[in-house]
């Protein structure tokens, strides 16, 4: 059978995507360098991809790949180091770095919040103070002050429910509580933190759009339909709650989606496990419709731009990965033909990086780091991905 092209739509964005804390190196300010060094992560972030100095390379990647978009972090502890002192060496290097993006022909979305809180912060508390939203809303004003002309879409806070879940009910991320009334405080404060950051944003850039990015899975039912409601209540809680709570606070819907989850019944239990098409390296399941049905579910609640901000493998060997973009990319394109409003997709990740508590074990780059001489090598993947974001198109069987 002939292949298809599927075209997407004119000024559709192709990216990829990062984070400061597991790229740039030096890092070392903050609660997750504190939680490395308690043996809570399979090793320590050190130098990363040096990717502080090597920038430039990184761009120079994106921009070979054919993206229009990319996607990076700021480090709040090199931005605030001190309580209320903030670096202007630190802004500028930033300022370098998004005005390298834009000469090399890509929009910049940035985000303010990937996870990492300074330490002066982290030792007040965190986000189950409620001053924690005065101190990050100072810190959004500064960059949108100082930066706000070099960023052309702001993200406030990256997955905000997965810090939550696994930093104050798991315990396996700063700052490890067992506490669901902390739980609640802190969802409670990072709710009020990103209402005040869209109106301060406004206020300053009217016209820069602003939103969040959410870790998203499509959540399935199987033998029993008592678990319809069970799964429409979960589905809720993880994909839409701070979307509900922020109505009004919000130009687009972000999405970050890698896996689904079957919720079954086994009395007297209910157990939730991923989909199993395909068991990826980091226990995901590889299940391309699931981000159709997010993305139509997006839709239908919301009636906004929406932007895939991350979608990705963990693949070593890069036997996988260009057929899970290609499989990914064919049902977002179903999801647009349907109707939905996707501007964008960008690619986690450009290059291999810290992943958090497994560290350098995951390789979810398209292109592999050697992290002894940080050489940067394209992988096979990087070249596929290349042939779709120049055609704007993604050739499928």
């Amino acid at each position: 059978m002939e292949n298809k092209i599927l075209k997407f739509p004119a000024g559709f964005l192709w990216g990829v995507a990062t984070s400061a804390y597991q790229v740039e190196g030096d890092c070392d300010n903050n609660d997750w360098c504190e939680w490395g060094k308690k043996g809570k992560t399979k090793g320590i972030a050190g130098k990363a991809c040096d990717s502080w100095n090597k920038y430039p390379e990184d761009h120079d990647l994106a921009q070979e790949l054919g993206c229009n978009a990319f996607r990076l972090s700021l480090e709040w502890s090199k931005i605030e180091p001190e309580e209320g002192k903030f670096s202007q060496e630190a802004i500028e290097h930033y300022r370098k770095v998004l005005q390298d993006i834009k000469a090399k022909g890509m929009m910049r979305s940035v985000t303010l919040w990937h996870w990492t809180l300074p330490i002066w912060l982290s030792k007040k508390g965190g986000w189950h103070k409620k001053h924690t939203v005065k101190y990050f809303t100072e810190y959004c004003k500064k960059v949108i002050e100082e930066l706000g002309d070099e960023i052309d879409q702001l993200l406030i806070m990256n997955e905000p429910r997965l810090p939550l879940n696994r930093g104050y009910l798991a315990g396996n991320f700063p700052p490890g509580k067992h506490n669901p009334i902390l739980y609640f405080l802190a969802r409670k404060n990072m709710v009020e933190a990103c209402k005040k950051c869209y109106d301060l944003s406004k206020e300053i850039k009217k016209d820069l759009p602003v939103g969040i990015t959410q870790f998203c899975n499509d959540f399935d039912y199987y033998n029993s339909k008592f678990l319809s409601f069970i799964t429409e209540q979960t589905e809720n809680l993880y994909n839409w709650y701070f979307y509900d709570q922020l109505r009004g606070h919000y130009d687009f819907v972000g999405i970050n989606y890698y896996f689904a989850v079957e919720v079954k019944l086994y009395p007297p239990s209910i157990k939730m496990q991923t989909v199993d098409m395909q068991i990826t390296e980091m226990g995901w399941g590889v299940f391309a419709d699931g981000l159709y049905e997010v993305v139509m579910d997006a839709w239908d609640r919301y009636k906004k731009p929406i932007y895939i901000f991350e979608n990705g493998i963990a693949n070593a060997e890069d036997d996988h990965r260009s057929a899970y973009i290609k499989s990914h990319l064919q049902k977002l394109h179903e999801a647009i033909s349907k109707g939905a409003d996707v501007r964008g997709y960008f690619h986690w990740s450009l290059v291999d990086n810290f992943e958090w508590v497994e560290a350098y074990n995951m390789k979810f780059g398209l292109v592999e780091i050697d992290f002894e001489t940080l050489e940067r090598k394209p992988r096979k993947s990087f070249y596929e991905y290349a042939k779709i974001c120049k055609n704007n198109a993604v050739e499928v069987g």
